[in-house]
C-alpha cells in the first residue's frame, strides 16, 4: 500500500522540536513562523503539555461519552473567563471542519431553517455542510454542492443587508472568519460584524463565528470577532487550542438550547484531548500569552510596513499576511531552503502568512526580519 497523493510536499521530515524551533532528520534547525497551520500555539513540546499528557496517559487515554469525564467540565470552566463568555455552554469535538459541521447544524435545529450565509474567500473545513460553506470549487465535491448556501462578499454590508430583507425568514446562520486565514488574511471590519449581529437579533438568525485560526489568543483578543464589541451566538475552535492534539469545540451562547442526541461523537472530549487542550489554556494564562500575542503582533507589523518592495502588511496580533507584488511561492522556498524559516502560503498567490506560537520571542521576530529584509533586497 502506498499513500493517497493529495499533498505537494517539501522534501523535508521535522523530527523534533522545541519552542518556536523544529529539527529535520540531518539535523537543521528551521524557525517555525507557521506552526503547522496556526496550531501550535504555547510552542513545541512545552513542558506543561508533555507533563500533562505523560501523566494523562498513564491513567486513561480514552472511555466514551456514555460516562462522566470531569475533564471536559474541568475544561469549560478554564475557558469560560479565559474567552470571556464564562456564560456559555461547551461542546467538544475533533476538528475545525467538525466545529464548523456542528455549529451549522446546531443553527439550524435552533431556527428550523436551512439557509447558511457565507463569505466569498472563506475557508471553514473539508466535510460536507463545512466545505459547502467554504467557497473553493476545487476542493467542494458535486455532493457537497447546495442551494443552501449563499455567499456574499466580506464587508459589503448592503449586499448583506439586502440579502436579510429578501430572504432573513428563511436564513438559520450567517458564518464567517473573523480573518480569512487561507484567504489571505483579510479582516472583517468593526462595522460588518456589528451589522451581522443586528441582522441575526432581527430576524432571529444564528451569528456563527469561525475562531478555528483566528482564535485562541492569536490576535491578541480570544476570539478576533470580540474586536468588534459583540458577541456570537456560537463560536468555533480548533487549531491552537490543542497545540497540536486533534481538538474542536463550539462555545454556544446560553439561549441556545441543548437536547439529548443533538449532538455527539466518539473521539470529542476524550482524555487525553482535555488533558492537552487544559494545558495550553493554563500555559495561556500563566505566560499572558494572548498579551503577548499583541505585543509581538504590533512589533512584528510596524516593523515589516518598512522592509522594502512588499505591496501590503495586513492582520492583527500574531496573524499577519504579507502581500508582495508578485508570486510568493518562489519566495517561501527562498526562505525555507535559504534562511531555513517556515511561514504559510494562502489562496491570494501573492500572500503568504505569519503564524508563529503565541510565546515567540522578539529574538525570533528580528532573525525572521533579518531574513525578509536580505532576501527583498536580493531582488
Amino acid at each position: 500500500m502506498r499513500l493517497f497523493d493529495v499533498y505537494p510536499l517539501y522534501d523535508i521530515e521535522i523530527v523534533k522540536g522545541s519552542g518556536s524551533a523544529v529539527w529535520d532528520e540531518a539535523g537543521q534547525e528551521y524557525l517555525d513562523f507557521y506552526g503547522g497551520h496556526a496550531v501550535i500555539s504555547i510552542g513545541h513540546t512545552h513542558p506543561r503539555y508533555v507533563e500533562r499528557l505523560t501523566e494523562q496517559l498513564g491513567k486513561i487515554g480514552f472511555y466514551s461519552n456514555s460516562v462522566k469525564i470531569s475533564l471536559q467540565q474541568e475544561l469549560a470552566r478554564k475557558l469560560g473567563p479565559l474567552s470571556g463568555h464564562d456564560d456559555y455552554q461547551l461542546f467538544l469535538c475533533n476538528s475545525g471542519a467538525e466545529a464548523n459541521e456542528n455549529a451549522l447544524k446546531l443553527a439550524s435545529f435552533h431556527t428550523g431553517r436551512k439557509k447558511v450565509v457565507a463569505m466569498r474567500g472563506a475557508f471553514h473545513g473539508r466535510t460536507s455542510l463545512a466545505v459547502a460553506a467554504t467557497d473553493n470549487p476545487n476542493i467542494t465535491a458535486p455532493v457537497n454542492r447546495t442551494e443552501n448556501v449563499v455567499f456574499v462578499t466580506l464587508n459589503d454590508r448592503q449586499e448583506l443587508e439586502t440579502l436579510f430583507a429578501n430572504e432573513g425568514d428563511e436564513i438559520a446562520a450567517v458564518i464567517l472568519e473573523g480573518i480569512q486565514g487561507v484567504g489571505g488574511i483579510r479582516i472583517a471590519d468593526t462595522a460588518y460584524l456589528q451589522t451581522i449581529r443586528t441582522l441575526c437579533d432581527r430576524y432571529g438568525a444564528v451569528y456563527v463565528a469561525d475562531s478555528v485560526q483566528c482564535g485562541c489568543g492569536r490576535t491578541g483578543q480570544y476570539y478576533s470577532h470580540d474586536w468588534a464589541g459583540v458577541s456570537a451566538d456560537i463560536y468555533t475552535m480548533a487549531k491552537g487550542i490543542g497545540n497540536g492534539f486533534p481538538i474542536g469545540a463550539i462555545s454556544i451562547a446560553p439561549h441556545i438550547a441543548p437536547r439529548y442526541g443533538m449532538l455527539g461523537t466518539t473521539f470529542g472530549g476524550n482524555h487525553l484531548a482535555c488533558a492537552a487542550a487544559l494545558a495550553v489554556a493554563e500555559v495561556m494564562e500563566q505566560e499572558r500569552l494572548v498579551e503577548n500575542a499583541a505585543r509581538m503582533g504590533d512589533y512584528l507589523m510596524n516593523e515589516l510596513r518598512s522592509l522594502p518592495n512588499i505591496k501590503e502588511v495586513r492582520g492583527k496580533g500574531l496573524m499577519i499576511g504579507i502581500e508582495l507584488h508578485e508570486a510568493c511561492a518562489p519566495f517561501r522556498k527562498r526562505l525555507l531552503f535559504d534562511e531555513h524559516i517556515f511561514v504559510g502560503s494562502s489562496s491570494d498567490p501573492n500572500t503568504f502568512r505569519l503564524l508563529p506560537a503565541l510565546n515567540i520571542a522578539k529574538e525570533h521576530c528580528d532573525r525572521l526580519l533579518a531574513s525578509l529584509h536580505k532576501l527583498l533586497t536580493q531582488g
